[in-house]
């Protein structure tokens, strides 16, 4: 049976007995620009080899979960997405799908292909993110102007359909608040069609490459049973062989009626979460191209006037419109008494909110379940052995969102 290079370590070190010699604390972060975000680990180092490590969180905390107990449902929308501050259009499709289910809200067709292309393009946008500042804490920049080059194309379309880049903010409950732009389909194709070749470049300059290769395999094994003890979700499952994906397994916004495989490999190291990520981004390039072959003319919100705000043209003429609009804008609305989980399949994992609902127009209580917390906490599982310069990689290969973690 072969072992890992992290165990080899500590092997080594033991049957020296080198074990019990002197023990250096090093403070990695909160302030290191690799730990991607305000991450403290606190490592005890034995030379170079980690003897032990304890992620320290809380550095980040915006007390977002609380804070939303304080506003109406439709503000909550601009504190949620500033959680995972990645991949903002997941966050607001998780609380608008949590609110919607709890209020058995339809939301029209066309406003669950708009969010669909919006949720994909916002996973290749994350990814590339991750490719990008990935290589360049291994010293290879150029792979990171090429990512961000591509991601600002993405920003664009945000900006052009909602007037944000970072934080588009569209979600609505029963839909989205407007509707597309008349050119935003047209620069879609042409991003649609110049991604491949941004993507084969990424494929060339990394996959096969002698120190990208040597840095990421066979570091930082995460393997099924530890997925499974941790609660980790994402790529990181996925990285370890299993076909774990909420858009498969509980669909939404109409996932089941897109083709997309879901990527694995079973190694379980930093190097099979990035080619899962590589993969991930081929998939919803070609989710977003079967959205934009589904858009219909339509609706983009529902029209229960309870709900969603009525269009200008009926406040002229429906007292009853007006009433409704009053209500809407002054108290929110009401969701029935009652408690509900919901989950999306955010870049990181599974994404989910569980909101409690006492009848008035702010949630008694919405807690996030979010993947990044897990998969910071299996560091002190994964890091022992490995030599100080992994822990970057390693960190990286989890992909942690620390506005995600401390909430």
């Amino acid at each position: 049976m072969t072992i890992s290079k992290a165990a080899q370590n500590l092997i080594n070190i033991q049957s020296s007995g080198d074990i019990s010699g002197e023990i250096m604390e090093l403070n990695l972060g909160p302030q290191h620009p690799s730990t991607h975000g305000v991450l403290r680990l606190k490592l005890h180092l034995n030379g170079e080899v980690v003897i032990s490590a304890e992620p320290v969180i809380g550095y980040l905390h915006t007390g977002i979960e609380k804070e939303c107990e304080t506003r109406t449902y439709h503000q909550i929308f601009t504190l949620v997405d500033r959680l995972d501050y990645l991949s903002g259009p997941a966050e607001e499709e998780v609380f608008a799908g949590t609110v919607e289910r709890l209020m058995n809200i339809t939301v029209p067709e066309r406003a669950q292909t708009i969010r669909v292309i919006l949720l994909e393009l916002s996973r290749i946008s994350s990814h590339l993110i991750w490719v990008g500042t990935s290589a360049l804490e291994l010293n290879m920049s150029s792979v990171f102007m090429y990512c961000f080059a591509e991601r600002e194309k993405i920003l664009d379309l945000f900006e052009e359909i909602s007037g944000a880049r970072m934080f588009p903010s569209l979600w609505r409950i029963g839909g989205l608040a407007r509707d597309l732009n008349p050119d935003f389909e047209e620069h879609l194709k042409d991003f649609l069609r110049d991604f491949p070749k941004l993507w084969k470049d990424l494929d060339d300059l990394l996959t096969d490459n002698y120190v990208w290769n040597t840095r990421l395999k066979d570091v930082a094994i995460i393997d099924e049973e530890l997925c499974k003890q941790y609660m980790c979700t994402g790529p990181v499952i996925r990285g370890a062989g299993v076909p774990y994906d909420i858009r498969k397994i509980y669909p939404y916004s109409g996932y089941e009626n897109y083709q997309f495989d879901v990527p694995t490999y079973p190694e379980g190291d930093a190097y099979a979460r990035y080619m899962v990520r590589m993969e991930e981004m081929q998939q919803s390039a070609s989710i977003v191209q079967q959205g934009l072959a589904r858009l219909k003319p339509g609706p983009v919100i529902t029209d229960d006037r309870k709900v969603a705000l009525p269009p200008r043209r009926e406040l002229a003429r429906s007292m009853e419109a007006v009433i409704h609009q009053f209500k809407l804008v002054s108290e929110g609305l009401h969701p029935p008494v009652g408690e509900i989980y919901h989950c999306v399949e955010s870049a990181r994992g599974e994404l989910g909110n569980y909101l409690v609902s006492d009848g008035s127009n702010k949630p008694q209580r919405l807690r996030v379940r979010s993947p990044s917390f897990s998969h910071v906490e299996v560091l002190k599982k994964i890091l022992p052995g490995h030599i100080l310069s992994d822990v970057v990689v390693a960190i990286a290969s989890v992909d942690p969102i620390l506005g995600d973690v401390d909430r």
